[in-house]
């Protein structure tokens, strides 16, 4: 896949003669070029996805001088998803930086963005609970660091990425010794690896909370990685397959019965009938997917409505984690 990263605009810094008080030229100017920016659209990058269909990353304003970065079709315009909602207080750089992140992950296919919706012109890029202050007293460094089922440990760290400040990450600690030792993880990847939001989830915004304002460390991709967890369709399907598993247990039900309520029937030769056991069982994140060796700990909401509605005659709030 290529890519075509616009270069951040650069400022001559010059020093002149004024009188006392008052501000450089480019001191002056960088406000109105900021502004600019902000009002309009401008192109951060450009790629070509699995399809052969080209397609560009571009940022929009928001509310209150929020910038919106959208990733879009580029003969139409069309299609248009949320990449990142970023704060009317963060630099405009970010964007960049935000694109460059997001090219870099597409290219492994493990980037999901929700479709943009007018809502996202008219709402703040990260609203926070009302309890935001309380969450950031809580913070504790000293707590227990999540570990997953192989033993590998998580926990947000400061890490030296090539900018002149360093940037707040997520990272994966093995217990066995490695010489790359522990490499950086989304937010998205540490909740699948240990199939439940928490604590990530609260600790990010504790983290978020807590460096809010402050110029010395960068939190724009760990803020961009929390929204696109928080409004993406793609949920944990943990409570999903444990609700199934012992629904089958207790009412002696089989897994083609649930298949086949979802309206997914196969036909032998003979046209006897019986449900896609497959479909489902990788919709439980019980077999992988095909061409993968695990089985994903996610499932669209869609069809985890679809299961828990036909399949078990239950609401989809009882088989969603929180």
């Amino acid at each position: 896949m290529a890519s075509n990263l616009s270069p951040p605009s650069s400022t001559a810094h010059r020093a002149t003669r004024r009188k006392a008080g008052a501000a450089p030229h480019a001191d002056r100017a960088r406000p109105r070029r900021e502004r600019g920016i902000r009002r309009g659209r401008r192109v951060l990058g450009r790629y070509t996805d699995r399809l052969g269909h080209r397609r560009e990353i571009v940022a929009q304003p928001g509310l209150a001088g929020s910038v919106l970065v959208v990733d879009r079709d580029v003969p139409r315009h069309a299609d248009r998803r949320l990449v990142a909602h970023l704060g009317a207080d963060e630099p405009v750089e970010n964007a960049a930086l935000v694109c460059a992140s997001y090219l870099e992950n597409t290219q492994r296919g493990d980037w999901r963005c929700r479709q943009l919706t007018p809502e996202d012109s008219t709402t703040a890029p990260f609203p926070e609970p009302c309890d935001a202050e309380s969450l950031a007293r809580e913070w504790d460094e000293a707590a227990p660091e999540p570990c997953d089922r192989v033993g590998r440990s998580y926990r947000l760290e400061l890490l030296q990425t090539g900018m002149s400040i360093p940037e707040l990450r997520w990272r994966g600690h093995s217990p066995a010794l490695s010489a790359a030792g522990p490499a950086p993880v989304s937010v998205r990847e540490a909740i699948a690896c240990l199939q439940d939001y928490e604590p990530v989830r609260t600790r990010t915004l504790r983290a978020l909370l807590r460096y809010r304002g402050d110029g010395e460390v960068s939190t724009t991709v760990l803020r961009a990685e929390l929204q696109r967890v928080q409004h993406s369709p793609i949920v944990l399907n943990r409570k999903l397959r444990q609700v199934v598993l012992a629904t089958i247990e207790r009412e002696h039900l089989s897994m083609s019965e649930i298949a086949i309520r979802c309206g997914r029937v196969k036909r032998d030769a003979s046209g006897n009938e019986s449900g896609e056991t497959s479909w489902l069982a990788r919709r439980l994140g019980i077999l992988p997917e095909g061409g993968r060796d695990m089985p994903t700990p996610w499932i669209h909401s869609d069809v985890l409505g679809l299961i828990s509605r036909q399949g078990l005659g239950i609401s989809p709030r009882e088989v969603e984690l929180g």
